[in-house]
């Protein structure tokens, strides 16, 4: 990532929850993010393909009133830091078996920006004393996330 997308993601860490990241901190998100997103296009497959549709629509994704929230307050962070066009670069959709609709894909990075405040979010709750959150941290909250998503 490059170096003004970094600045731009510990700004954002900063203003949703008070944390310090670095660039391990970084490459931890992006795992993360890959494998939530594909988690919920997994999903979203499941129920398209259940609906007898070989394509996957935006209501397929099983997007959560908590992550619809996330997604709200992202999006107000985001006028201020401007996050999401590094988003649409993470935002990859992992191949499928079934086609993905546009609007869609493009709905993909604030989703991805959700995730990613509901993350901060998350950091905050479970560890409120830690700034700087490290691989112990990242891998307790990543846990959670795998039981609810």
């Amino acid at each position: 990532m490059a170096v003004i997308g970094i600045s731009r993601f510990e700004r954002f860490f900063r203003a949703a929850a008070g944390l310090d990241v670095d660039k391990s901190d970084l490459r931890r998100y992006h795992e993360f993010l890959d494998a939530k997103l594909y988690d919920l296009l997994l999903i979203g497959q499941a129920k398209a393909k259940a609906s007898g549709r070989d394509i996957i629509e935006p209501f397929d994704l099983p997007i959560t009133k908590g992550l619809q929230e996330s997604i709200h307050r992202f999006r107000r962070l985001d006028e201020e830091i401007e996050v999401e066009p590094i988003l649409e670069l993470l935002a990859r959709r992992p191949p499928l078996d079934l086609a993905v609709r546009d609007v869609t894909d493009e709905k993909l990075p604030e989703i991805a920006g959700g995730l990613s405040y509901a993350l901060s979010q998350a950091f905050r709750i479970m560890f409120p004393d830690r700034r700087n959150p490290q691989t112990a941290q990242w891998e307790e909250v990543r846990r959670i996330f795998d039981l609810l998503l």
